[in-house]
């Protein structure tokens, strides 16, 4: 295993506003210079940005113009996504998009690509390896989704080897903390009594990876990068299902959860976390502590209940 050495150095985040990036903007910005990259369209976003102590960098990744913005930086974390349901617009932002990004970034020393576990054929409860099939998974919610990250992956791999950039492709799993992500919205179901969607091939298994832990793992993954490009899964050391979390979000809040199977709903997507491990480690924040603290971050007035290993 080998970590980038960040501290001090200049990082490009794109999708900088986005749940998943400013966490990550926040956290790096207090060790190196972060170009953190947006539409900026809410001048309360871009001024929030650069409370961070970021730079505030106006892009769009579908006008390969607007990339000239963008100074010399040794890594760049690209977690920009369109999901529009526009097959014109997201292939253009997201495929050719990240092609552009790649060549005008064409000397950093590393390129992180945050692509997702979407891209996955569904195969029920097998945990996912990095050569597993791939399909189009989301299209119930999100009907461009899964094609568009297939097609921005492999124009990835394309546009880094015929540029020579080092690059890591991290397919993320489900991102939770402090920040909100899925679960809460599960919690806000529950909230208001409405049953959850889960696919009738239970469990419905994923691997929530929390914000500490993405925000300690991204050197390390920039640190992978070097040679041919690398694909590798991104995702809590943790298994854990849907009707599990929900579960234990109704212990924490005294809501019960109900469920609905539902053909269309998002099937089980664990990962293999063999490459994972191998390249960056295990994990650390344990998915009760981590969601826990989440309640207690977005929703502090349902917690009734303190469990020992979130104290």
């Amino acid at each position: 295993m080998k970590r980038a050495e960040v501290e001090g150095s200049r990082i490009l985040i794109t999708g900088a506003t986005g749940m998943f990036a400013r966490p990550l903007v926040q956290a790096l910005a207090k060790h190196a210079e972060v170009f953190a990259a947006a539409r900026y369209r809410k001048q309360a976003d871009h001024d929030d940005i650069a409370g961070l102590g970021a730079h505030p960098v106006r892009i769009d990744l579908s006008d390969p113009a607007s990339l000239f913005a963008i100074p010399a930086v040794d890594y760049v974390v690209n977690a920009a996504v369109a999901k529009s349901g526009d097959w014109t617009s997201d292939l253009r932002e997201n495929a050719e998009g990240v092609g552009h990004l790649i060549a005008h970034c064409r000397s950093a020393k590393a390129f992180l690509h945050i692509s997702t576990t979407g891209v996955y054929a569904f195969e029920g409860g097998k945990a996912r390896a990095e050569t597993d099939p791939l399909g189009d998974n989301h299209r119930s919610m999100m009907p461009t989704y899964s094609i568009a990250k297939i097609a921005t992956e492999s124009v990835a791999r394309f546009a880094a080897t015929s540029f020579g950039v080092p690059l890591v492709i991290a397919r993320l799993s489900v991102p939770y903390g402090d920040m909100g992500g899925w679960p809460v919205m599960h919690l806000m179901q529950m909230k208001h009594g409405q049953a959850i969607s889960v696919h009738p091939q239970a469990p419905n298994a994923y691997n929530p990876l929390h914000v500490d832990d993405y925000v300690d793992k991204i050197p390390w993954l920039l640190g992978a990068a070097g040679g041919a490009p690398v694909t590798v899964n991104f995702g809590g050391s943790q298994a854990v299902s849907i009707e599990e979390w929900s579960a234990y979000l109704g212990e924490l809040t005294g809501l019960t959860p109900t469920f609905r199977e539902d053909t269309s709903a998002f099937g089980g997507l664990p990962i293999d976390t063999t490459r994972m491990h191998e390249l960056i480690g295990e994990t650390k924040v344990d998915w009760r502590d981590g969601m826990a603290r989440m309640v207690r971050a977005v929703a502090p007035d349902m917690l009734i209940a303190e469990p020992e290993q979130a104290r």
